[in-house]
Order: C-alpha cells, then structure tokens, then sequence
C-alpha cells in the first residue's frame, strides 16, 4: 500500500478554497475527506518521486479536521496528534500573519542545541497545539532559505556519502538529494503537523540553491566552470517548482499551468519535462515567473523573486529584468489599501552597509579602474553585497514607486540573520525583517552587525558612495526597532498593524519585541 513521504501540507487558502500538497513513495489516487466531501487527484511522476496537490474548493466555513486516505487507505492523521483543521482566510483579510526565513535542519540534540539553537518555527507548532484561536496564524509566509542545499546537515551530508564520492561531495548535487533534504526539512513530527494546518506561501533565496546564488555575471561564470554547477541548478529550481512553486498557486493558476497539465496528461515519469523547464527557466528567467500575488481582503501580498530574475549585466544591474519589473509595476498599481511586499533579501539596510553596497557596485562596474573591479567583485561575493542597495537603479526606481504610492507599505524580509524595524522618514513605509528561524550569527558577526547601526556607520557608508559619485538615495529611513539575534519567527497583526518577534524556550515560544506600525 502506498505512504506518505512528505506532508500534508496545507498550503493556497483563501476565503473559499484550499490546497493541500503530499508525497507518497508510489503512484496512487490522493483523497481528501473535509467538510464532508471528497476531493481526489491523480499523483504525478518526476525522477521516480510522485506528487500530488488536491484541491478542496466550494468551502463556506472552516473544516474542523481531515483525512488524507491513499488508494483508499487512510495515512492522515497520526494517531495521538492534534486534528489538522483548515481555517480559511476571512473575506476582509487575515488577521496574524507568520513569517521568517533561514531555517537549517540539524538534530535537536545538546551539540547542535549550542550551535544551531531552537527551531523556532518547530516550537511554534508545539506551542499552537495548546494555543487558543486568536493565536492561530492565517498565513505562514517562509521568506527564503527553507532548504540548504550547500551546508547540509551531518546525517544529510552521510546519506550523500553513500551514495556517491563525486563533486559537490558536501552539497546536493541531483533531484534525489534535493527530495531527501526536503523530506528531512519537513517531517519532523511537530513541524509536520504545523505544516499540515497553516496555510504557507514560500519563495526562494540563495541557499535554497547556493550562497551567493546570480550575485553578479561573474559569479554565474565561475559556477559554470566547475562542471557541476549545470546539473545542480535543474535539480535545484526544479524541486522548487514541485516543493514550494506548486502549492503557492492558486487553483485557477495551477490549472493553467502547462508543465503540471503536462506531467498529470503523460503519464510516466516527466523528468524530462520538468529538467528542460528548470534548464530554461535559469538561462531564460523571463520564460517562467516565480514571483506571484495575492488580494488578502483590503491588502495586497506580493511575493518578489530577488534571485532568478536578476538582469546581471554590468554597468546596468537589475534586482529585476524587464520582464519582472513590468509585472511589478502592474501588481503595486492594483487597488489595495495596504501592500505587504515579500522580499527574501531586505529593500531597507541599515543606512550605512546601504551606502556600502552602492559603492561596491560601483567599483565593481569599473568606477575606479578594472585591478579595482576585480577586487570588488571578489569582496562582493565575500562579505554577500548582493541586497537591492547592490542594485542601485532598481532600488532607486522602487523607492520612487512606493513613495508615489502614498499608501502603508509593510516589506516583509530574511537573509540577514537578525531582525530589525526601519522605517522611511517620510511616508508609511516599513522594512520588517525576522531572520534566522534556525541559523544564528557567530558572535563576531553579531558585533559587525550592532556596528552598522551606528551614526558613524551611516557617516562611513554615505562618504564611500559619495566617492564613487553616487547620488543619494530617494529618501532616507532608520532603524527603529532591533537589532535582534535570536532564532526568531515574527507575526503580524491586523487591523493594527503590530509586529511581534517570538524566540524559543524549547517546547514553546515567548515574546521578544512589539512594535506597532503607525
């Protein structure tokens, strides 16, 4: 009889539907029994893995619980766990929203408890076992870094071994790895439930495929010379497609998607489809869109691809390539009363390492010669100045839109591994950033860190940009809240809004910082 492998994972909710994603480790019909109907699909097949997402669609209220059954056998749920509900979001708007970014899958024993911390997010699911609805989250939003396909765990990086002794032989190299580091990253019993009753909607960032990952034309050059790199990347972006592309559609959007009605019609394995779709997808990202958005009652999530859609060229980087910022432009001029902007890498640094990134860029691009340009290449990759202050013109081009907008804008970001506030000091325009779920800093870079928050900081970075004749930026905005370094998941709160950052106490969570965003 077939089994579950990974999930369910609740994923696309809104008012009136939801979508829940499942593995199984053989081909079967997937029903799903909710609200007292019966919803099914087909599994699909990809380099002998087999998937399905089942559509629950005409709800009119919550669904206390469900059952996942396959081929008639029921898998969902375990016995002694908690129901998996599904809660659709209210026709006005969530109320809380969950999110964070950079979660590392260790074991929770005393040696990686001291160097890797609590999972938060893990905590988080232990803690809503107990908790009572008004804590119930609406919406999980994991902002990049679910996976670490270039720094595996010790137990990932044993099953690498075993299988092969050839390059990358500490990284993830193939569709099979990606699918075990994947299966690992969500079956932990507590972050399996959690992952099966809250709705998530996920993007990507660079670890998800590798540190560093299109952070300049000269990178994707090197990484094409070592001769694994091209292999990787397929596997990379097309297990992303599967595990986390998939269930951030909506119905309507999946149906209309061609390589999955394409995979459901052939029956067979489609590894074929899916390697030539990721293959094209990384040398033309303006043939797929990873970036998508959602109405969220009076508020409009936008969810941006800060990775695949990079224009590289120097002399005239782009965050995003024509393509992209078209769709961008068209997504911020949709009637909302409130945007809420997904970024995995934050739109608003400490002003300082802002004005840092702008002069990096610069130098890279040959302001000061080219034996300079190389150097700054080589600490750009280093030190990961690769944020939209390391794209000038698209920061210089958003900061103009959203300050035109004249409307609350809430940019939800990771990356950094601390979590911080800024805000612009003119116009409702926030930067809220909680990173890492499970990743902290050393202490050393937590101390570089406290630096840049300083005035000097802001002194430094403004005089090096300045050298290299950059203009200022559109408008200017500081840190009002943080810096923090703990393991952290963040929620927010409507109609508010109010930001709350949560830290791990083990089985449980407690608060560490409130902020209300006027």
């Amino acid at each position: 009889m077939p089994e579950l492998v990974v999930g369910p994972m609740l994923r696309y909710v809104d008012s009136a539907s939801a979508s829940i994603f499942v593995e199984t480790d053989e081909p079967c019909t997937v029903h799903i029994e909710a609200g007292g109907g019966s919803y099914e699909s087909e599994t699909f097949t990809v380099h002998d893995h087999h998937y399905a997402i089942v559509d629950i669609t005409e709800l009119s209220q919550n669904v206390g619980s469900y059952a996942v059954t396959l081929d008639g056998e029921r898998v969902w749920p375990l016995e002694g766990r908690p129901p998996s509900r599904i809660r659709l979001i209210p026709p006005d708007g969530p109320a809380r929203l969950m999110f964070g970014s950079c979660r590392t899958t260790a074991p929770h024993d005393t040696a990686h408890l001291l160097t890797h911390g609590y999972d938060v997010l893990r905590s988080y699911g232990c803690h809503l076992a107990e908790a009572g609805d008004e804590e119930w989250p609406d919406l999980l939003l994991l902002l990049g870094d679910q996976v670490y396909a270039d720094n595996p765990s010790p137990e990932m990086l044993d099953y690498i071994h075993a299988r092969r002794d050839t390059e990358p032989k500490n990284e993830i190299a193939d569709f099979e790895e990606y699918a075990e580091l994947y299966r690992r990253a969500w079956t932990d019993p507590d972050i399996r439930w959690l992952l099966s009753t809250v709705p998530s909607a996920m993007i990507f960032d660079d670890h998800d495929l590798r540190d560093d990952w299109n952070t300049s034309q000269t990178w994707r050059e090197q990484m094409a010379e070592t001769g694994w790199w091209g292999r990787r990347v397929v596997a990379g972006l097309g297990a992303y497609w599967v595990y986390q592309h998939l269930g951030n559609l909506s119905p309507q959007e999946r149906a209309a998607d061609p390589l999955l009605r394409k995979l459901l019609d052939g029956g067979g394995d489609g590894a074929a489809e899916l390697d030539a779709f990721a293959s094209q997808a990384d040398a033309e990202p303006s043939s797929n869109r990873w970036s998508y958005s959602r109405d969220l009652g009076q508020a409009r999530l936008i969810m941006i691809d800060t990775r695949c859609a990079r224009q590289l060229t120097p002399g005239d980087r782009r965050m995003l390539d024509p393509s992209e910022w078209a769709w961008l432009e068209e997504e911020l001029a949709k009637p909302a009363e409130r945007l809420i902007i997904g970024s995995s890498i934050p739109f608003l640094l400490p002003e300082g390492v802002h004005g840092v990134q702008n002069w990096n860029e610069a130098l890279c691009d040959g302001a000061w010669g080219r034996p300079v340009a190389r150097v700054s290449e080589s600490f750009r990759q280093a030190v990961d100045l690769e944020h939209w202050a390391a794209f000038r013109r698209s920061f210089e081009d958003l900061s103009k839109l959203l300050a035109a907008l004249g409307k609350p804008v809430l940019i939800l970001s990771g990356d950094v591994h601390y979590s911080y506030v800024a805000k612009a000091r003119t116009g409702p325009i926030y930067q809220i950033v909680c990173s890492p779920i499970r990743n902290p800093l050393s202490r050393l870079l937590r101390w570089a860190n406290v630096l840049t928050q300083f005035g000097v900081a802001t002194l430094i970075g403004g005089l090096l940009a300045r050298s290299a004749r950059l203009p200022r930026p559109p408008f200017r905005w500081r840190i009002v809240k943080g810096p923090w370094f703990q393991n952290a998941v963040a929620t927010l709160t409507f109609p508010g809004p109010e930001a709350t950052w949560y830290e791990s106490t083990g089985d449980d969570v407690r608060k560490i910082a409130t902020l209300r965003l006027e």
